[in-house]
């Protein structure tokens, strides 16, 4: 079957406009152009879209989206099943969540005891099933089963003081990130205070700081898409340009 823009919009929940503009970027193109000058998409461009909106549900931009799936390299039974496993992901995280808001309703009713750090376990917890699931892998591969061991038990032995001040952090050098990325100079000032804000955040969980390992999870950021579209949510090109900051930091580069 074949639709129109404003079919296929319609079809998807999506708008015209956004459907003009991945045409105009080269994301999805219409399968062809009728004699009226109208686009036309078919299965493949309706598939092709299927896609494109996993991907944007997942959190990725677009640039890193046009980048996966214009790939050689790119499967789309791969990616699929990458989707699912992400979405079984969520779910558990929030299956968490549910479990936690339960066990604090039991406790305000008086029916169980919670102490402080049970009533932040969840969180802590599913943070770490998250990391896990989306890294574990890579991160184990480059720093060992003992190293990553260790800053999960670091992390699920936070007090609440504790784990506040590193979500706090951990925000603060977003919004600073995206102040300094504005200057264009991973060298000045406001860059270099990332950098530190980075390693201080870092430290909340690694038993051990070196200047080698924070310069190697900087690499990271950029030669792994997911990392990179974490950082690069809010502005394409974030991702090296805390990398580059950090490689100044730390007089590092791998």
């Amino acid at each position: 079957m074949e639709y129109t823009v404003q079919k296929l919009a319609k079809l998807a929940g999506v708008t015209t406009r956004t459907l003009r503009y991945y045409d105009e970027i080269g994301i999805l193109k219409p399968a062809r152009i009728n004699s009226s000058g109208y686009r036309i998409y078919g299965k493949e461009e309706v598939d092709r879209l299927q896609q494109i909106l996993f991907h944007r549900e997942l959190g990725f931009n677009l640039d890193t989206i046009k980048k996966v799936m214009t790939s050689e390299n790119f499967d789309e039974t791969a990616a699929l099943n990458d989707h699912l496993m992400r979405l079984l992901s969520q779910r558990k995280e929030l299956d968490m969540l549910i479990e936690n808001v339960k066990r604090t309703l039991e406790y305000k009713k008086g029916r169980i005891t919670m102490n402080d750090t049970e009533k932040f376990q969840g969180f802590k917890k599913r943070l770490i099933d998250s990391n896990e699931e989306k890294y574990g892998r890579e991160i184990r591969e480059k720093y060992g089963d003992e190293s990553v061991n260790e800053s999960n038990r670091k992390l699920l032995n936070m007090s609440k003081e504790q784990y506040d001040e590193f979500d706090k952090l951990g925000q603060e050098i977003l919004d600073t990130l995206e102040v300094a990325y504005a200057t264009g100079d991973p060298a000045g000032e406001l860059a270099q205070k990332v950098a530190d804000m980075h390693r201080r955040w870092l430290s909340f969980t690694w038993g051990s700081y070196s200047k080698e390992a924070h310069a190697g999870i900087a690499q990271m950021y950029v030669e792994d898409e997911r990392f990179t579209a974490y950082y690069d949510k809010k502005q394409p090109g974030m991702a090296a340009f805390l990398r580059d900051a950090i490689f100044i930091y730390t007089g590092k580069n791998t």
